[in-house]
């Protein structure tokens, strides 16, 4: 067993030097300015008090840093998964309640839980059911969602939370005359701030100017401001330990929600730190392993009074363009977390609820991705649409049953794809001895007493029969002339049970017409389940060629020779 797999930091730390430390040193400091006010913004999104998204902030990085496989994925608080667990949770307690924050750390320890358990069973394939489509609209929706949420704090307007777009948009469209002039002007001016300072340097900590702006726009011009909402006090000092209280029925209520955020949380970490894998070689994303460390970081955090974290598209981003090699800079993030929670927290008093939600507006309508969108309506209509009816269930159903609907047309759009796969007739390229697809070239030459059929997918029980009224339709337009069928299998890569038998069937047909049935290019172990499932009883094994030009030679020439050797080298490869 190695144990530098299982704990990842044993791979980097042992070889740890000053050079590492001084980009870790500087992305850990950049990550940690913005993490703080991010923190106590995404706190409040999932309806809980601002220290706990610096709680969040604390404990996960520490176990993310020692388990994760990547080096530069940002854990902690993210806006989606603030927005899930406000969903989740509001149904069962008020926002902000002792019970609500008692069932958001329960929540997070149920989601480790089953983070952890795909981890080390190796199940994390299981999410791949979220096709990049689905991800795509799943994700501009709930930034729709989440920014229109946060225009109650932006504009200082009593609109309601929901996660169902309808629902906030017709509120905000009765309700919008009742906006707080002052709250109004400082959020707009806050959202200015930040975009002018992102189009100059993406590195710069804008979120930290606007709130340094907003709390001293507060405290020393507070007096002509007094309408506007401020944070005021968020409580000093660390998280201290307590396992979360455990009650059967609302873990039972819970269930739906922590299975999505599994899904989100998972999906978002592994698309980032692909994306970051992508950029250097010092080290490989494993699946599962990312599970594994999202799960610790989720069940361990729970113990310090942390809600559900998942790794942060931007935060990551910024980590890895500050020059973080490692995961020290995620431990140097925690280090400044820990000074504020112990020192700091004071200053915030002042800060404005508009000056947050001008952060969260930001940051999350960046992840609205209309380039992705253009795309599949150029390259693919199917996961265009797919991606739109992800974006729509999610906008107007809400985002559990959103992220229910994505996964669904996923799998229905898996099973029509393999159940309806590519077939077309080859013909042969004139002076050569290569078959190709007669509706892609059409210079080939196409015999008529010859059939040679591709199928360009496993067969199996969802397809068997797309194969065999494919074969008989273009066996039909032969006629009577047709008196070889030569199935090219080199793109058949499986074939089970119900292919087995609906070949041995076809072939005892197209033998009582007189019509020969041949097989060219079959992958060793189809060839071992069709011979297994007694084919050669029907047919000899010198029915089987290499390829196609050779299966079209030994019927119009004989060339008996060539395939008794070929039968022989494949008799042997099958004993």
């Amino acid at each position: 067993m190695n144990i530098k797999k299982i704990i990842p930091i044993l791979d980097w730390l042992p070889n740890y030097n000053r050079s590492l430390f001084k980009g870790d040193l500087v992305a850990g400091l950049t990550v940690g300015i913005i993490l703080i006010p991010q923190g106590i913004a995404y706190a409040l999104i999932a309806g809980l008090p601002p220290i706990y998204g610096l709680y969040c902030a604390l404990v996960p990085q520490v176990m993310y840093a020692i388990f994760g496989s990547s080096r530069q994925v940002a854990i902690g608080p993210v806006a989606m998964d603030s927005l899930i667990v406000a969903t989740g949770v509001s149904t069962l307690a008020l926002a902000g309640s002792e019970s609500y924050i008692s069932i958001a750390i329960l929540l997070a320890l149920m989601v480790g839980a089953i983070q952890f358990l795909l981890g080390v069973f190796s199940l994390g394939f299981i999410v791949n059911f979220l096709s990049k489509p689905v991800i795509t609209g799943f994700t501009s929706a709930v930034a729709l969602i989440i920014g229109f949420n946060q225009f109650r704090n932006l504009l200082g307007a009593d609109f309601i939370q929901s996660d169902q777009i309808q629902y906030i948009l017709e509120d905000v469209w009765l309700k919008i005359a009742t906006f707080n002039k002052h709250t109004t002007i400082i959020g707009i001016i806050s959202v200015a701030i930040i975009l002018i300072f992102r189009k100059i340097n993406k590195k710069l900590p804008n979120a930290l100017i606007v709130v340094v702006l907003g709390i001293i726009i507060m405290k020393y011009f507070g007096k002509s401001f007094n309408d506007v909402s401020i944070v005021k006090d968020i409580p000093s000092g660390l998280p201290g330990f307590g396992i979360p209280e455990f009650d059967l029925d609302q873990i039972k209520e819970l269930l739906p929600i922590a299975f999505t955020l599994v899904m989100v949380g998972y999906l978002e970490t592994i698309s980032i730190g692909k994306s970051l894998e992508a950029k250097q070689d010092e080290y490989r994303i494993r699946a599962n392993q990312e599970l594994i460390a999202l799960g610790l970081s989720n069940m361990v955090g729970s113990f310090f009074k942390a809600y559900p974290v998942a790794s942060s598209f931007s935060r990551s981003a910024i980590n890895q363009e500050s020059g973080a090699k490692t995961g020290m800079a995620a431990l140097i993030s925690v280090i400044m977390v820990v000074i504020t929670l112990l020192f700091l927290t004071p200053l915030f008093y002042h800060l404005p609820k508009t000056v947050l939600a001008a952060i969260i507006i930001v940051a999350v309508f960046g992840l609205i991705n209309f380039k992705e969108a253009a795309f599949l309506w150029r390259a693919n209509n199917l996961d265009f649409w797919l991606m739109l009816s992800t974006f729509l269930a999610t906008l107007l159903l809400g985002i559990e049953y959103g992220i229910m609907v994505g996964v669904g047309l996923s799998l229905i759009v898996l099973i029509y794809r393999t159940s309806r796969p590519y077939v077309t007739e080859l013909g042969k390229v004139p002076g050569s001895n290569f078959y190709r697809n007669k509706n892609r070239f059409e210079e080939v030459i196409i015999d008529d007493d010859i059939l040679i059929f591709r199928f360009d997918a496993q067969i199996f029980y969802a397809n068997s029969n797309y194969f065999r009224d494919n074969l008989d339709k273009m066996a039909a337009k032969k006629g009577k002339a047709l008196k070889l069928i030569v199935i090219d299998a080199e793109s058949i890569n499986r074939v089970d049970s119900t292919g087995v038998e609906m070949l041995k069937e076809r072939i005892k047909f197209y033998q009582k017409k007189g019509i020969m049935f041949y097989f060219a290019g079959v992958k060793g172990p189809v060839r071992d389940d069709l011979f297994r499932s007694g084919v050669l009883q029907i047919i000899g094994i010198n029915h089987f060629f290499m390829r196609a030009n050779e299966a079209v030679k030994f019927y119009k020439t004989g060339d008996r020779q060539h395939q008794e050797k070929y039968a022989k080298y494949i008799h042997q490869a099958y004993k």
